[in-house]
Protein backbone atom coordinates (compact mmCIF):
# COMPACT_ATOMS: atom_id res chain seq x y z
CA UNK A 1 0.00 0.00 0.00
CA UNK A 2 2.62 2.44 1.07
CA UNK A 3 4.26 1.71 -2.21
CA UNK A 4 1.44 2.15 -4.59
CA UNK A 5 0.74 5.69 -2.60
CA UNK A 6 4.69 6.86 -2.91
CA UNK A 7 3.64 5.67 -7.37
CA UNK A 8 0.57 7.84 -7.03
CA UNK A 9 1.11 11.48 -8.24
CA UNK A 10 0.93 14.48 -5.39
CA UNK A 11 -2.31 15.74 -6.38
CA UNK A 12 -4.34 12.43 -6.64
CA UNK A 13 -3.06 11.14 -3.37
CA UNK A 14 -3.93 14.24 -1.86
CA UNK A 15 -7.62 14.31 -3.83
CA UNK A 16 -8.20 10.37 -2.64
CA UNK A 17 -7.28 10.90 1.02
CA UNK A 18 -9.91 14.20 1.29
CA UNK A 19 -12.64 12.06 -0.10
CA UNK A 20 -12.08 9.34 3.03
CA UNK A 21 -11.45 12.14 5.05
CA UNK A 22 -15.44 13.14 4.01
CA UNK A 23 -16.45 9.54 5.02
CA UNK A 24 -14.51 9.43 8.58
CA UNK A 25 -15.38 13.00 9.64
CA UNK A 26 -19.35 13.81 9.83
CA UNK A 27 -19.60 17.44 10.24
CA UNK A 28 -17.50 17.29 7.09
CA UNK A 29 -20.00 15.17 5.41
CA UNK A 30 -22.86 17.22 7.31
CA UNK A 31 -21.77 20.58 5.73
CA UNK A 32 -21.42 19.24 2.51
CA UNK A 33 -24.54 17.16 1.47
CA UNK A 34 -26.73 17.26 4.64
CA UNK A 35 -27.00 20.53 5.24
CA UNK A 36 -27.51 21.78 1.40
CA UNK A 37 -29.91 18.92 0.51
CA UNK A 38 -31.87 19.49 3.67
CA UNK A 39 -31.85 23.33 3.41
CA UNK A 40 -33.13 23.04 -0.21
CA UNK A 41 -36.16 20.62 0.63
CA UNK A 42 -37.47 22.73 3.23
CA UNK A 43 -37.25 26.14 1.55
CA UNK A 44 -38.46 24.31 -1.43
CA UNK A 45 -41.51 23.28 0.97
CA UNK A 46 -42.01 26.98 1.73
CA UNK A 47 -42.03 28.58 -1.17
CA UNK A 48 -42.90 26.18 -3.89
CA UNK A 49 -46.65 27.01 -3.92
CA UNK A 50 -44.69 30.27 -5.71
CA UNK A 51 -48.03 32.98 -4.68
CA UNK A 52 -49.16 34.03 -1.64
CA UNK A 53 -52.50 33.98 -1.61
CA UNK A 54 -55.87 34.71 -0.66
CA UNK A 55 -54.64 36.28 2.80
CA UNK A 56 -56.76 37.03 5.74
CA UNK A 57 -58.12 40.70 6.31
CA UNK A 58 -61.23 41.42 8.54
CA UNK A 59 -64.20 44.00 7.50
CA UNK A 60 -65.24 47.40 9.98
CA UNK A 61 -68.45 48.01 7.94
CA UNK A 62 -70.04 51.56 9.05
CA UNK A 63 -71.86 51.67 6.51
CA UNK A 64 -73.46 48.22 6.24
CA UNK A 65 -75.23 50.17 2.58
CA UNK A 66 -75.39 47.79 -0.55
CA UNK A 67 -72.56 49.54 -1.73
CA UNK A 68 -70.17 48.53 1.24
CA UNK A 69 -71.46 44.88 0.71
CA UNK A 70 -70.00 45.45 -2.97
CA UNK A 71 -67.05 46.88 -2.09
CA UNK A 72 -66.14 43.85 0.14
CA UNK A 73 -67.13 40.84 -2.15
CA UNK A 74 -64.83 42.60 -4.59
CA UNK A 75 -61.68 42.99 -2.30
CA UNK A 76 -62.37 39.77 -1.22
CA UNK A 77 -62.49 38.40 -5.20
CA UNK A 78 -59.17 39.22 -5.61
CA UNK A 79 -56.20 36.38 -5.12
CA UNK A 80 -54.36 38.65 -2.91
CA UNK A 81 -56.91 39.14 -0.03
CA UNK A 82 -59.84 37.10 1.77
CA UNK A 83 -62.47 39.08 4.17
CA UNK A 84 -62.61 36.55 6.36
CA UNK A 85 -64.37 38.33 9.49
CA UNK A 86 -66.02 41.26 10.66
CA UNK A 87 -64.87 43.39 13.60
CA UNK A 88 -67.28 46.19 15.27
CA UNK A 89 -64.88 48.42 16.44
CA UNK A 90 -61.23 49.93 15.24
CA UNK A 91 -59.64 48.85 18.17
CA UNK A 92 -60.21 45.30 17.76
CA UNK A 93 -59.11 45.12 14.44
CA UNK A 94 -55.74 46.43 15.27
CA UNK A 95 -55.35 44.10 17.70
CA UNK A 96 -56.36 41.58 15.20
CA UNK A 97 -53.25 43.04 13.04
CA UNK A 98 -51.07 43.27 15.87
CA UNK A 99 -51.70 39.49 16.66
CA UNK A 100 -51.08 38.51 13.36
CA UNK A 101 -54.70 36.65 12.76
CA UNK A 102 -55.19 39.05 9.84
CA UNK A 103 -53.16 41.24 7.33
CA UNK A 104 -55.28 43.86 6.84
CA UNK A 105 -58.30 46.10 7.68
CA UNK A 106 -61.03 47.29 5.73
CA UNK A 107 -62.75 50.38 7.02
CA UNK A 108 -66.19 51.63 5.02
CA UNK A 109 -67.16 54.50 6.49
CA UNK A 110 -70.64 55.64 7.86
CA UNK A 111 -72.88 57.22 4.65
CA UNK A 112 -70.74 55.93 2.24
CA UNK A 113 -73.42 55.37 -0.67
CA UNK A 114 -75.07 58.15 0.25
CA UNK A 115 -71.62 60.18 -0.24
CA UNK A 116 -71.24 58.33 -3.15
CA UNK A 117 -74.45 59.05 -4.87
CA UNK A 118 -74.71 62.58 -3.63
CA UNK A 119 -70.71 63.07 -5.57
CA UNK A 120 -68.93 63.62 -3.04
CA UNK A 121 -65.38 61.45 -2.07
CA UNK A 122 -66.32 59.46 0.65
CA UNK A 123 -62.39 57.35 2.10
CA UNK A 124 -62.36 54.14 2.28
CA UNK A 125 -59.78 53.20 5.15
CA UNK A 126 -56.90 50.34 4.59
CA UNK A 127 -55.19 49.40 7.51
CA UNK A 128 -52.04 47.31 7.29
CA UNK A 129 -48.34 46.41 8.45
CA UNK A 130 -45.81 47.73 7.01
CA UNK A 131 -43.38 45.56 9.54
CA UNK A 132 -44.48 42.20 7.60
CA UNK A 133 -43.25 44.49 4.07
CA UNK A 134 -43.64 41.38 1.54
CA UNK A 135 -47.47 40.60 3.36
CA UNK A 136 -48.22 44.17 3.38
CA UNK A 137 -47.95 44.82 0.20
CA UNK A 138 -49.82 42.43 -1.05
CA UNK A 139 -52.57 43.02 0.70
CA UNK A 140 -52.50 46.60 -0.14
CA UNK A 141 -52.32 45.58 -3.67
CA UNK A 142 -55.30 43.60 -3.20
CA UNK A 143 -57.72 46.40 -1.91
CA UNK A 144 -56.02 48.65 -4.39
CA UNK A 145 -56.94 46.66 -7.27
CA UNK A 146 -60.37 45.80 -6.03
CA UNK A 147 -61.78 49.73 -4.34
CA UNK A 148 -60.97 51.85 -7.68
CA UNK A 149 -62.96 49.30 -9.57
CA UNK A 150 -65.79 49.55 -7.66
CA UNK A 151 -65.63 53.25 -7.62
CA UNK A 152 -65.27 53.23 -11.30
CA UNK A 153 -67.81 51.12 -11.86
CA UNK A 154 -70.49 53.73 -9.89
CA UNK A 155 -68.69 56.81 -11.17
CA UNK A 156 -69.66 55.27 -15.22
CA UNK A 157 -72.89 54.24 -13.73
CA UNK A 158 -74.15 57.81 -12.73
CA UNK A 159 -73.00 59.28 -16.29
CA UNK A 160 -75.18 56.47 -18.04
CA UNK A 161 -77.98 57.27 -16.10
CA UNK A 162 -77.66 61.19 -17.04
CA UNK A 163 -77.62 60.04 -20.46
CA UNK A 164 -74.18 60.23 -21.25
CA UNK A 165 -72.87 57.22 -23.80
CA UNK A 166 -70.91 54.70 -22.24
CA UNK A 167 -68.12 55.56 -24.42
CA UNK A 168 -67.68 58.78 -23.36
CA UNK A 169 -68.39 58.25 -19.37
CA UNK A 170 -65.61 55.39 -19.85
CA UNK A 171 -63.03 58.68 -21.02
CA UNK A 172 -64.26 61.24 -18.54
CA UNK A 173 -63.46 59.01 -15.89
CA UNK A 174 -59.78 57.73 -17.19
CA UNK A 175 -58.74 60.86 -19.84
CA UNK A 176 -55.30 59.22 -20.41
CA UNK A 177 -55.58 55.65 -19.77
CA UNK A 178 -52.36 54.28 -18.81
CA UNK A 179 -51.11 50.79 -20.21
CA UNK A 180 -48.72 48.94 -17.58
CA UNK A 181 -46.68 45.57 -18.62
CA UNK A 182 -44.68 43.63 -16.48
CA UNK A 183 -41.78 42.47 -18.26
CA UNK A 184 -40.00 39.89 -15.69
CA UNK A 185 -42.06 37.94 -13.26
CA UNK A 186 -45.28 39.42 -13.96
CA UNK A 187 -47.00 36.84 -11.29
CA UNK A 188 -44.66 38.10 -8.63
CA UNK A 189 -43.98 33.99 -8.07
CA UNK A 190 -41.35 33.81 -5.21
CA UNK A 191 -40.01 31.04 -6.86
CA UNK A 192 -38.67 32.78 -9.68
CA UNK A 193 -36.86 35.68 -7.34
CA UNK A 194 -36.55 34.45 -3.76
CA UNK A 195 -36.16 30.53 -3.83
CA UNK A 196 -33.79 31.47 -6.81
CA UNK A 197 -32.05 33.23 -4.42
CA UNK A 198 -31.88 32.21 -1.54
CA UNK A 199 -30.28 28.78 -2.90
CA UNK A 200 -27.31 30.63 -3.97
CA UNK A 201 -26.86 32.69 -0.78
CA UNK A 202 -26.90 29.64 1.99
CA UNK A 203 -24.84 27.76 -0.49
CA UNK A 204 -22.48 30.25 -0.50
CA UNK A 205 -22.28 30.39 3.19
CA UNK A 206 -21.92 26.62 3.38
CA UNK A 207 -19.02 26.46 0.79
CA UNK A 208 -17.18 29.35 2.62
CA UNK A 209 -17.27 27.63 6.09
CA UNK A 210 -16.65 24.81 4.51
CA UNK A 211 -13.68 25.03 2.99
CA UNK A 212 -12.36 27.22 5.65
CA UNK A 213 -12.56 24.52 8.39
CA UNK A 214 -11.21 21.34 5.94
CA UNK A 215 -8.05 23.55 4.65
CA UNK A 216 -7.56 24.80 8.65
CA UNK A 217 -7.53 21.29 9.61
CA UNK A 218 -4.58 21.08 7.55
CA UNK A 219 -2.90 23.82 8.01
CA UNK A 220 -2.94 25.13 11.76
CA UNK A 221 -0.10 23.09 12.75
CA UNK A 222 3.25 22.63 11.66
CA UNK A 223 3.09 19.16 11.66
CA UNK A 224 -0.42 18.53 9.94
CA UNK A 225 1.58 21.37 7.13
CA UNK A 226 4.41 19.05 6.62
CA UNK A 227 2.01 16.22 5.59
CA UNK A 228 0.03 17.92 3.55
CA UNK A 229 3.04 19.01 1.66
CA UNK A 230 4.51 15.73 1.64
CA UNK A 231 1.63 14.16 0.67
CA UNK A 232 0.88 16.30 -2.17
CA UNK A 233 4.84 16.32 -3.01
CA UNK A 234 4.04 20.45 -2.82
CA UNK A 235 1.79 22.57 -1.33
CA UNK A 236 0.05 23.91 -4.60
CA UNK A 237 -1.11 20.78 -6.17
CA UNK A 238 -1.74 20.04 -2.32
CA UNK A 239 -3.92 22.59 -1.93
CA UNK A 240 -5.71 22.00 -5.60
CA UNK A 241 -6.35 18.10 -4.56
CA UNK A 242 -7.65 18.75 -1.17
CA UNK A 243 -10.02 21.49 -2.98
CA UNK A 244 -11.47 19.44 -5.68
CA UNK A 245 -13.65 16.99 -4.01
CA UNK A 246 -15.74 19.92 -2.61
CA UNK A 247 -15.82 21.22 -5.57
CA UNK A 248 -17.34 18.44 -7.46
CA UNK A 249 -19.35 17.48 -4.34
CA UNK A 250 -20.64 21.75 -4.39
CA UNK A 251 -21.24 21.89 -7.60
CA UNK A 252 -23.46 18.58 -7.88
CA UNK A 253 -25.10 20.51 -5.03
CA UNK A 254 -25.73 23.52 -7.16
CA UNK A 255 -26.66 21.41 -9.85
CA UNK A 256 -29.94 19.10 -7.76
CA UNK A 257 -30.81 22.59 -6.84
CA UNK A 258 -30.81 23.86 -10.89
CA UNK A 259 -32.68 20.93 -11.57
CA UNK A 260 -35.44 20.95 -9.24
CA UNK A 261 -36.25 24.59 -9.45
CA UNK A 262 -36.17 24.17 -13.80
CA UNK A 263 -37.99 21.05 -13.88
CA UNK A 264 -40.53 20.66 -11.49
CA UNK A 265 -40.44 23.92 -10.15
CA UNK A 266 -40.75 25.63 -13.99
CA UNK A 267 -37.93 28.73 -13.66
CA UNK A 268 -38.03 29.98 -16.96
CA UNK A 269 -34.02 29.35 -18.46
CA UNK A 270 -34.38 32.44 -21.02
CA UNK A 271 -30.48 33.08 -21.36
CA UNK A 272 -27.78 30.93 -22.56
CA UNK A 273 -27.38 27.45 -20.44
CA UNK A 274 -23.64 27.62 -21.12
CA UNK A 275 -23.05 30.85 -19.38
CA UNK A 276 -25.49 29.68 -16.48
CA UNK A 277 -23.24 26.66 -15.88
CA UNK A 278 -19.93 28.68 -16.13
CA UNK A 279 -21.19 31.05 -13.77
CA UNK A 280 -21.88 28.65 -11.09
CA UNK A 281 -18.51 26.97 -11.70
CA UNK A 282 -16.78 30.43 -11.07
CA UNK A 283 -18.94 31.03 -8.37
CA UNK A 284 -17.94 28.18 -6.48
CA UNK A 285 -14.30 28.60 -7.06
CA UNK A 286 -14.38 31.87 -5.65
CA UNK A 287 -16.56 30.67 -2.63
CA UNK A 288 -14.21 28.29 -2.08
CA UNK A 289 -10.67 29.74 -2.35
CA UNK A 290 -12.44 33.14 0.22
CA UNK A 291 -12.36 30.11 2.81
CA UNK A 292 -9.15 28.66 1.93
CA UNK A 293 -7.45 31.89 2.10
CA UNK A 294 -8.96 32.82 5.32
CA UNK A 295 -7.57 29.32 6.82
CA UNK A 296 -4.04 30.10 5.47
CA UNK A 297 -4.08 33.51 6.78
CA UNK A 298 -6.04 32.74 10.26
CA UNK A 299 -3.98 29.07 10.77
CA UNK A 300 -7.02 28.21 13.25
CA UNK A 301 -9.97 26.08 11.62
CA UNK A 302 -12.25 27.80 14.35
CA UNK A 303 -11.35 31.15 14.05
CA UNK A 304 -11.47 30.76 10.00
CA UNK A 305 -15.07 29.20 10.18
CA UNK A 306 -16.26 32.20 12.78
CA UNK A 307 -14.95 34.99 10.22
CA UNK A 308 -16.50 33.05 7.17
CA UNK A 309 -19.72 32.49 8.85
CA UNK A 310 -19.47 36.21 10.20
CA UNK A 311 -18.56 37.59 6.31
CA UNK A 312 -21.09 34.91 4.18
CA UNK A 313 -24.41 35.05 6.74
CA UNK A 314 -25.73 38.20 6.19
CA UNK A 315 -24.86 38.37 2.47
CA UNK A 316 -28.74 37.68 1.54
CA UNK A 317 -29.37 41.22 2.83
CA UNK A 318 -26.92 42.90 0.42
CA UNK A 319 -28.01 40.97 -2.94
CA UNK A 320 -30.25 43.41 -3.81
CA UNK A 321 -33.49 40.89 -3.31
CA UNK A 322 -35.07 41.90 -0.36
CA UNK A 323 -33.99 45.90 -0.78
CA UNK A 324 -32.59 47.35 -4.31
CA UNK A 325 -28.90 48.03 -4.37
CA UNK A 326 -29.12 51.21 -5.58
CA UNK A 327 -30.70 52.25 -2.36
CA UNK A 328 -27.93 50.90 0.10
CA UNK A 329 -25.29 53.44 1.08
CA UNK A 330 -22.00 53.32 0.04
CA UNK A 331 -20.79 50.70 2.64
CA UNK A 332 -23.44 48.07 2.07
CA UNK A 333 -23.06 48.48 -1.38
CA UNK A 334 -19.37 48.40 -1.61
CA UNK A 335 -19.97 45.20 1.02
CA UNK A 336 -22.49 43.36 -1.63
CA UNK A 337 -19.66 43.77 -4.42
CA UNK A 338 -17.35 41.98 -2.19
CA UNK A 339 -18.82 39.33 -2.20
CA UNK A 340 -19.43 36.60 -5.34
CA UNK A 341 -22.56 35.82 -4.69
CA UNK A 342 -23.79 39.15 -5.40
CA UNK A 343 -22.23 39.09 -8.57
CA UNK A 344 -23.10 35.48 -9.59
CA UNK A 345 -27.18 36.15 -8.63
CA UNK A 346 -26.75 39.02 -11.41
CA UNK A 347 -25.65 36.53 -13.44
CA UNK A 348 -28.56 34.10 -12.98
CA UNK A 349 -31.74 36.34 -12.92
CA UNK A 350 -29.60 37.67 -16.53
CA UNK A 351 -29.75 34.46 -18.01
CA UNK A 352 -33.01 33.26 -16.39
CA UNK A 353 -36.14 35.51 -15.86
CA UNK A 354 -34.82 38.45 -17.83
CA UNK A 355 -33.17 36.85 -21.38
CA UNK A 356 -30.67 39.10 -21.09
CA UNK A 357 -28.45 39.10 -24.34
CA UNK A 358 -24.83 37.66 -24.30
CA UNK A 359 -23.25 41.19 -24.86
CA UNK A 360 -25.07 42.66 -22.22
CA UNK A 361 -24.51 39.79 -19.58
CA UNK A 362 -20.64 40.34 -19.77
CA UNK A 363 -19.94 42.17 -16.63
CA UNK A 364 -21.31 39.63 -13.76
CA UNK A 365 -19.15 37.28 -15.47
CA UNK A 366 -16.29 38.55 -15.54
CA UNK A 367 -15.73 39.77 -11.79
CA UNK A 368 -16.77 36.35 -11.13
CA UNK A 369 -13.50 35.85 -13.29
CA UNK A 370 -11.65 38.29 -11.42
CA UNK A 371 -12.71 36.84 -8.06
CA UNK A 372 -11.51 33.67 -8.79
CA UNK A 373 -7.91 34.98 -10.36
CA UNK A 374 -6.79 37.33 -7.47
CA UNK A 375 -8.18 34.77 -5.11
CA UNK A 376 -6.19 31.75 -6.57
CA UNK A 377 -3.20 34.20 -6.95
CA UNK A 378 -3.52 35.75 -3.09
CA UNK A 379 -3.74 31.85 -2.18
CA UNK A 380 -0.90 30.99 -4.08
CA UNK A 381 1.65 33.77 -2.87
CA UNK A 382 0.33 32.63 1.36
CA UNK A 383 1.06 29.14 0.50
CA UNK A 384 4.75 30.08 -0.91
CA UNK A 385 5.01 32.19 2.34
CA UNK A 386 3.79 29.49 4.34
CA UNK A 387 6.31 27.16 2.83
CA UNK A 388 9.16 29.48 3.38
CA UNK A 389 8.47 30.18 6.99
CA UNK A 390 8.24 25.53 7.60
CA UNK A 391 11.33 26.06 6.19
CA UNK A 392 13.28 28.07 8.25
CA UNK A 393 11.35 26.57 11.48
CA UNK A 394 8.56 28.96 12.24
CA UNK A 395 5.57 27.43 14.03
Amino acid sequence: MQRRDRERPGFSLVFWRELAWLRRRPLLLMLTVVIPLGLMLLLTAILSAGLATRLPIAVLDLDGSELSRSVIRAVDATPDTAAVLHVAELSEGRHLIVARKIRGLLMLPRNLERDVFAGRRPEVVFFYNTQTFTVGNLVLRGANAAIPTVAAGIRISLRTAEGQPVEEAQAAITPIPLQTHALFNSTLNYVHFLLAALLPAVLQTLVVTTMAYAVGLDVETRHRFAVLRRLGRGLVPAMFGKMLPYTILFLSMLGIADAVLFRFLELPLRGDPALLVFAGVLFVLACQFIGALLALLLRQAAVAVSIATLLTAPAFGFMGIGFPRLGMNQFAYGYGELLPGTWYLMARIDQTIRGTPLDLSWKPILVLVGFVIALISISTLRVWKMRGSSEGGAP
